[in-house]
């Protein structure tokens, strides 16, 4: 039988991998880096975090959390490695990117039934199964491929990177520890704070929203931000006081120097396990590089910063899924063809871990001829499908899991429930673990 073909060793192409490797059956799992990079990759390592270090909530009955518990139960190599790697962030499952990336590569690598291959793919496979799980950064020559392949235009949305400062540079006279209402997986303070009053606070809107931009390296003028991930120029521009009911929200939070709430805070958020740096949450951007020095000094704590990495913007390239694909990620007119992670449109690392785990065991069943029907509607991994298939193809925006996307309890439930939220959320993740148990009985 021939191996399967992976195109790309991101998050949701390794786990693809992993999971046609479980099945029994061979892939060649194809990644360019090194022989060609991108702007926002810094290594070769495969499953490479370029943006955040958070894998979202872990919080017991939130959507993320429900989603990667759905991961786990199916044995996902990339929660596996996760869990190896996790870093203290609160209530989110935050990983040292390098150590994450080493335990992916380590295992794929040693993986009898994967054969690594790096070199540049640039066109879709003319024979046999194959899933395309290139990501945001897809090559050029490949993006116009795959344009030509489906019939489709491709569709761009930006997306940026926070900066990182090194945690020695760090002033934490000024600076200080906490999460946010006190609330910790490991009942610690495992946030950096810098606490702005209103005059500095003005200040800096003053200076973010007169910093000097990196021109875009997309040429089209209307191109668009995804919602979720704005830079915090854009979210400045919707008015004064958005950055501090947004990433600089202060609520939950007590400066030890004052004994009162700042007016705003900056959260930075441990990178690695030797905490020896920092990222600037919620803080993408897209200043120039000396720019973005000068600003972010300004906040108090950080006067002296040491950026390891500065903010970036780059680009993201999705297909439009819900005119194009099934609700098992297959091209309705090539079924032997597979999209995951980001390029099918899912936004969010653990969101692409998902669609890499659902198309390489769908890759699996196709090559040996096995009946494996779509996850329940009622699973998060299911509802992602839904939408990713389903969606107003006219109006295709990438998501995340969100309990948007899961269907709703039946009536009785929901009334009963209607004014405990918290309960309805506990009420509909167990039926979506119910469901999902149910499903692998019938489905190993």
């Amino acid at each position: 039988m021939k191996p399967i073909a992976i195109i790309g060793g991101g998050l949701a192409g390794c786990e693809a991998a992993w999971q046609v490797a479980r099945a029994g059956l061979r892939s060649f799992l194809y990644e360019m880096r090194p022989v060609r990079s991108t702007n926002a990759h810094q290594t070769a390592q495969l499953a490479e975090l370029v943006c955040s270090n958070s894998l979202k909530s872990e919080s017991e009955n939130s959507a993320p959390w429900l989603l990667k518990e759905e991961l786990r139960r199916l044995d996902s190599l990339l929660l596996r490695a996760a869990a190896a790697s996790r870093v203290p962030g609160g209530h989110a499952l935050t990983v040292d990117r390098e150590i994450f990336a080493a335990e992916v590569s380590r295992a794929i690598e040693a993986n009898p039934l994967i054969e690594l291959r790096r070199e540049e793919i640039t066109a879709v496979p003319a024979a046999g199964i194959a899933i395309i799980a290139t990501g945001p950064l897809t090559s050029g020559a490949l993006a116009s491929d795959i344009a030509r392949f489906t019939g489709s235009n491709r569709l761009y949305f930006y997306d940026s990177i926070s900066p990182i400062v090194d945690a020695e540079s760090i002033d934490m006279s000024i600076a200080f520890r906490a999460s946010r209402y006190g609330k910790s997986l490991d009942n610690s303070d495992d946030y950096v704070n810098c606490p702005l009053d209103k005059e500095q606070y003005e200040r800096f809107v003053d200076a973010v929203l007169e910093a000097a931009s990196v021109p875009a390296h997309i040429p089209e003028d209307q191109t668009p931000f995804f919602e979720a991930c704005l830079p915090i120029e854009e979210i400045a521009r919707r008015g004064r006081d958005t950055l501090r009911f947004g990433p600089m929200k202060p609520m939950g939070l007590t400066d030890p120097r004052t004994g009162r709430r700042p007016y705003a805070v900056v959260q930075l958020r441990q990178e690695n396990l030797r905490a020896g740096s920092y990222n600037l949450v919620g803080f993408q951007n897209h200043m120039r590089f000396p720019e973005q020095a000068r600003v972010f000094r300004m906040i108090p704590g950080l006067e002296a910063a040491e950026f390891i990495r500065y903010g970036q913007m780059h680009r993201n390239t999705y297909i439009n899924a819900p005119a194009l694909l099934t609700n098992t990620l297959q091209l309705r007119a090539h079924p032997n063809i597979f999209f995951a992670g980001q390029i099918c449109g899912v936004e969010g690392y653990v969101e692409s871990i998902a669609t890499g785990l659902i198309a390489g065991r769908h890759a699996a069943a196709l090559a040996t001829g096995e009946d494996l029907p779509a996850f329940p509607r009622e699973t998060a991994l299911g509802s992602l499908c839904a939408y990713v298939s389903g969606a107003d193809p006219a109006d295709y925006q990438p998501a995340n899991i969100t309990f948007d996307l899961l269907p709703r309890l039946d009536e009785e439930t929901n009334h009963r429930l209607r004014h405990d939220k918290r309960a309805r959320h506990a009420a509909v993740c167990k039926h979506a673990l119910d469901r999902l148990d149910e499903h692998l009985t019938m489905h190993v």
